[in-house]
Order: C-alpha cells, then sequence, then structure tokens
C-alpha cells in the first residue's frame, strides 16, 4: 500500500492503557477474516485504537495536559517562552512541539485511530457473529462481539469529535484505506458532514452498547471502556455542537452563525439531546452515578476507582499506574517543593500548566463548596522554612511547634500570588498510591453525570437559539440545573440561557470544556476581553471589585501528618484567612496568635502581579485572533505530506512564524 504520511499508518505496539484486555500479543500480522471472527483478536484490535491515546504527544502529556482547552475567562494556561503561543491564540502552523515529526502529533494519532476503527468495523460487519442468539454456547461472544462493533462506533466518533473542536473542518474519512484507496486523498470538508455522521455512529453505538452493568468481560461496571450511557452523553455533547455557533471559513460559511442555518434542524437536535440525556436520567443504575459530595468526585478519579457504579465518571481514557499517563501532573498545584513530604509525592515534577484566574473566586457564592475544590491558592513545600521566609523568627511566628533551630523539615502550604492559582481538582494526596515519576497514571475523564444534567437543562430551553423542542421526553430542565446547584449549596436561580452559562462555568473548570463551550454559543472573543477587562479592575479594586484590599491576612492550622509522606512528618494547611473576601477591609479585629501579613497584588519583583503586561489571556496586540485562531491551525508537517488535501484558513493563511 502506498503510504500517505499525513494519515499515519502505524504498526501496533505495546499498549500502555490501564484495563486487562490490553496485554496480549498484537494481532496486526493476521489477515481480516482471522482476526473479526474471534473475539480475543477483535479485541487486541480494539486495544490498538486506544494505544494511540497513550502516546507522547497524545492524551498522555498533551491533549489532556493544558494544550487544547485554554485560554478562557477561568483558565489559563502557566507556560512561558515558546509553549505560551498554545495559550494566547498566537498559535502557527509551523509552532513546534506538537508538530515536530509525522504521526508523532495529534492530527496523525487521531487519525490512525480513525483508520483502525474503520478496519475494526469493516472486519466485524463482514466476519464477526452479530446476529443476536439464543444459543447459549454462542450468547457471550455474539454479545462480546456486538460490544465492540458498537465499542468502534464510539472510538471513531470520540476521535472525530476531538478532531472537529480542535481543527473544525477534518476529511470525513469513514471508510478504511484498504476498502478505497481514494480516501488517501480525500480533502477537508465543511465539518457539519462529520457532525452529522457522528450523530448517526453515536446512536448506532447507543444501540450496540449495553449499560454498563450488563457488559462482559473487562467492560463490565468499568469507566475504562464505554457503555450505552457514554455513548448518549457524547452524542447529546455532539447535538449541541452541531446546533451551534463556530468560526467557519468562506469556503463554507462566513461569520461565527450557526453552523446549521435550518432551525427546524436546530430543534430536532435539541430534542435528540433531551431524547438521548432521559434514557440515562431515568435509569435507576444511573441515577445513582450522581455524587452526593462535589469533591469526592476528583477523589475517587486520583484515587483510581474506576468501579463505574461508585464513579460520576460515564467514561475516562485509562492509564497504567505511573507507567504512562501525566494527567495530574500537568492539571494539580505545583508540589514540586515537597516531594517525599507531601503524601504519595515520592518522585516526579509538577508541571501545573493550568492556572485559575482569579477573577472566578467571586463568581462563586460564598456557600458554593465547589469553589475551594477548584482552586488552590497555595503551593506545597517541604523543608525547614526557608522557602517560607529566610528569617528563622519569622518561621517560628508562622509555625511555632517546629523546631527551627535544629532545621527541623515540616510540609506546609506556601501562600501564591493573585496571578498564581493553580488548578486544584487533580491532587496528589488524594491518590491511593505512590507517585514516583512525571507518569503518574491518573484516568482522564471525558464526561460525566453533572454534563448530563446541564445538556438537559440547555437543550430544554432551545440552546442559544431558543430552538426550544415539542418533545421533552419527561425532561424537566429547571430540576436538572436545580440537582447541580443544590449539591454546590448554592441559592436557587432560575434557568436561563445566561445562567446556564454561568453554572456550566462553575460546575467545570480545569476540565477541558469552557473553551469549546465558548466557541459553541459563539462568545469566546468577547468573554475574553470582558475577562481582561475585570482583571484590571481586580486589580485596581473598581467597579464590581470595589471592596477588596491588597492585605490579607492569615493563620497555619497544624494538621499532624495528615497530608504527608511518612508519619511523623508534621503538616501545616493556611486557615482563617481575611482580606480576601469583598468587603474584609482594614485589620481584622480579634488579634490571633501567629497570625501572618501579605500582599496579594504586588511583589518586589514584578510590581502589581494582575498588570497587563503581565497577565496575558491573549495576545492583546491581536485581538482578531481570537476569532481566526480559535481553532487549531492543521500543522504545516500534515499540510505539507497531504497532496494538497489539506490547507489552513483563517489568518493561519501565509502567516508564517508571525
Amino acid at each position: 500500500m502506498k503510504k500517505y504520511r499525513f494519515i499515519a499508518i502505524a504498526a501496533i505496539a505495546v499498549v500502555l492503557t490501564g484495563c486487562d484486555f490490553f496485554d496480549s500479543k498484537s494481532p496486526s500480522a493476521m489477515d481480516g477474516a482471522t482476526v473479526f471472527s474471534n473475539v480475543n483478536s477483535t479485541e487486541q484490535a480494539i486495544a490498538a485504537v486506544y494505544e494511540q491515546f497513550g502516546q507522547d504527544k497524545s492524551f498522555r502529556n498533551r491533549l489532556a495536559c493544558g494544550y487544547q482547552g485554554m485560554n478562557t475567562d477561568v483558565e489559563h494556561g502557566t507556560k512561558n517562552s515558546g509553549k505560551a503561543d498554545w495559550n494566547i491564540y498566537a498559535l502557527t502552523p509551523t509552532s513546534g512541539d506538537l508538530s515536530t515529526a509525522t504521526g508523532k502529533d495529534p492530527w496523525g494519532y487521531f487519525n490512525t485511530a480513525i483508520e483502525k476503527c474503520n478496519n475494526i468495523i469493516e472486519g466485524i460487519e463482514q466476519y464477526g457473529d452479530i446476529e443476536p442468539t439464543t444459543d447459549e454456547t454462542k450468547k457471550a461472544s455474539v454479545e462480546k462481539m456486538r460490544y465492540m462493533l458498537g465499542e468502534a462506533y464510539f472510538l471513531r466518533s470520540f476521535c472525530y469529535l476531538q478532531m472537529v473542536q480542535l481543527w473544525g473542518d477534518v476529511p470525513p474519512r469513514f471508510v478504511s484505506i484498504s476498502k478505497d484507496p481514494e480516501g488517501l486523498k480525500m480533502k477537508k470538508d465543511d465539518r457539519v458532514k462529520v457532525l452529522a455522521q457522528i450523530r448517526i455512529d453515536f446512536k448506532k453505538a447507543a444501540e450496540l452498547l449495553p449499560w454498563s452493568k450488563d457488559c462482559l468481560g473487562t467492560a463490565k461496571s468499568s469507566t475504562c471502556r464505554p457503555s450505552k450511557a457514554a455513548a448518549l452523553a457524547l452524542l447529546a455533547r455532539t447535538d449541541l455542537i452541531y446546533a451551534g455557533k463556530g468560526v467557519r471559513p468562506a469556503t463554507w460559511k462566513n461569520g461565527a452563525e450557526f453552523l446549521v442555518s435550518d432551525a427546524a434542524l436546530r430543534t430536532e437536535l435539541n430534542q435528540e439531546v433531551l431524547w438521548a440525556c432521559a434514557q440515562i436520567l431515568n435509569d435507576g443504575n444511573e441515577q445513582a452515578k450522581f455524587q452526593a459530595n462535589y469533591e469526592d468526585i476528583f477523589k475517587k478519579i486520583c484515587s483510581d476507582v474506576t468501579d463505574y457504579y461508585q464513579s460520576e465518571v460515564f467514561w475516562e481514557i485509562p492509564f497504567a499506574d505511573g507507567s504512562r499517563g501525566q494527567v495530574l501532573q500537568y492539571n494539580c498545584t505545583k508540589m514540586d517543593k515537597a516531594v517525599g513530604g507531601l503524601k504519595n509525592n515520592e518522585g516526579g515534577s509538577s508541571n501545573s500548566s493550568m492556572g485559575i484566574v482569579p477573577t472566578l473566586y467571586y463568581d462563586f457564592e460564598a456557600t458554593d463548596v465547589r469553589r475551594d475544590v477548584t482552586m488552590a491558592q497555595y503551593i506545597w513545600v517541604y523543608d525547614d522554612g526557608t522557602e517560607f521566609n529566610s528569617d528563622p523568627e519569622k518561621v517560628k511566628h508562622a509555625f511555632p511547634n517546629v523546631d527551627v533551630d535544629n532545621h527541623e523539615k515540616f510540609l506546609y502550604q506556601k501562600r501564591s500570588m493573585i496571578d498564581s492559582w493553580y488548578a486544584n481538582k487533580y491532587r496528589v494526596e488524594w491518590m491511593a498510591r505512590n507517585r514516583t515519576g512525571n507518569d503518574d497514571g491518573v484516568n482522564f475523564p471525558i464526561i460525566r453525570y453533572a454534563d448530563v444534567l446541564l445538556m438537559a437543562a440547555e437543550a430544554s430551553i432551545g440552546g442559544i437559539g431558543e430552538d426550544r423542542p415539542a418533545e421533552t421526553y419527561g425532561i424537566n430542565g429547571q430540576a436538572c440545573f436545580d440537582q447541580v446547584r443544590n449539591r454546590a449549596n448554592a441559592s436557587t436561580k432560575a434557568l436561563t440561557m445566561a445562567s446556564l452559562q454561568e453554572e456550566r462555568k462553575l460546575e467545570f473548570t480545569g476540565e477541558y470544556l469552557r473553551k469549546y463551550d465558548l466557541m459553541r454559543w459563539g462568545i469566546l472573543k468577547e468573554t475574553l476581553i470582558r475577562a481582561h477587562e475585570r482583571l484590571a479592575n481586580m486589580n485596581k479594586h473598581e467597579d464590581e471589585f470595589a471592596k477588596l484590599q491588597d492585605t490579607i491576612y492569615y493563620n497555619y492550622r497544624y494538621v499532624g501528618d495528615e497530608y504527608s509522606f511518612e508519619p511523623g512528618i508534621k503538616g501545616f494547611v493556611i486557615d482563617s484567612i481575611y482580606g480576601l473576601n469583598k468587603g474584609e477591609l482594614g485589620i481584622p479585629t480579634l488579634p490571633v496568635t501567629g497570625r501572618m501579613k501579605g500582599s496579594l497584588y504586588s511583589s518586589e519583583s514584578n510590581g502589581r502581579v494582575l498588570a497587563p503586561d503581565n497577565f496575558m489571556l491573549f495576545d492583546r496586540e491581536y485581538p482578531d485572533r481570537l476569532n481566526g485562531r480559535q481553532l487549531w491551525p492543521i500543522f504545516a508537517v500534515n499540510v505539507g505530506q497531504s497532496n494538497g488535501a489539506l490547507w489552513n484558513d483563517y489568518d493561519y493563511v501565509n502567516v508564517g512564524d508571525n
């Protein structure tokens, strides 16, 4: 077969994901009839699709690690130098890191996974025994083969959905190259063609996949393998994108209009969202997935809880314990200086590539439990106090039960400046095992129960087009909305499109959803510009932030060895902060032993830390890039090998390195 490198047809390598079925020998050398008439070899062909997610520069350490989905009004990238381009809408087709070698980049991995799925689908449909049967000797193998056909449709659709979110318009290649070699020459096309097909395919997957409790083998009751609910949930996500807006090239349609101009189709899509969500929300087993405690959602992810009915997650990308996957180290607060002191933190770095835009703190109600789960105002340190302050007397003042004179090492949270708050839903102290290196092996969740509730709420009011469906399938949008807010201990609020958009922000900050929500609502540019205005007002304590002050007062609370790597290591957490909330002005009246004082907004080396030149959500010299570069470019290495099938639009055309 002629090899077109932009499609990256790779051999099956060692599978590095965290489910048992990935461990067997590859069937790559077998012919289709041999592979797809056998359950075990078919399962290994499926494993080869998952393998693409565990590769370097795939979900292992890029797609789940801050290179997509930023910046927004609530998340920002913390990287500098060339890597900052990913975070400020300044990418070009020749930007490095993700475009260094053909096939070793997200475009290559997704296309490889899609081609593998095409072969699996065609192979099972031609050679597999998938007709329902009452023959007990065949029933289990038939059910497994039907499951894997559904899984292949699911995985192909997932890959295409990711590509649409990243690049917009891509080649709709739903037939294998072996069956149609002309597919190698297929040009990228209007994304609605992809969305229309994966809408069909997610429904097909939902027909073939059972509920998780009814799956067989390693797929039974596992968040590592898809189920009917996962397919229905991603169908709903697809429909809302399809019914939404998005920047589009002149080739198909100008401006940030709806992807489909037909209001009747948008109504149909919203109705299908309700149909899909209703199947999940009305199933008693699925209802039990909604966690009563918001923090527990992320504790369970970090501690490897993959039991489907103990988790709020419908499906997640699995990684093996410690041998692959850097989800936690990129999405946690900094802990480099707490190796050997912080619980489970035996080794490895913390890239902490996702920071939290500090205005978010004031968007939560004071009672909302999600606020302190979502953002960290500290980094972890394990030393003798020198990182806290070079003056031993100040260390003694803050930590009176530490032997400072003898340089006793202890664990503590060091306060961060207002521009350096980190995402906090992933925490090493929540892991169930020691982390010994950069690959922590924590799984990457794709969709969870609260998303289904809020998608149902959004569709019930017709979304941004107000294309209200006639049939609701028993879904009460306000009740779905209230269920999410009640868990958060937030006040009652009427469901409107504005309140829905705000709620999705509060619920999903740090989960790689916000940017794509803003894109499909057509408000990314205006939201980011407003975010910078709010940051400027916050820095100057003006407008909505008039009742803030620079100075905060706080204490340390002794927690023993609750968060410590070994018994006996003394630990301290920041407590009793005054001056952070609106209206907390001046000096607190009640004297407290060990109280500390510090500035949130100014530093000797960096001046006002929220000043526009210091805090960038986008390149303000080129604000129009917030339209022209919302999507990623197709990188030059992929375009150059495509024989004219790929090209770039918007202001990526002829931009070079500008």
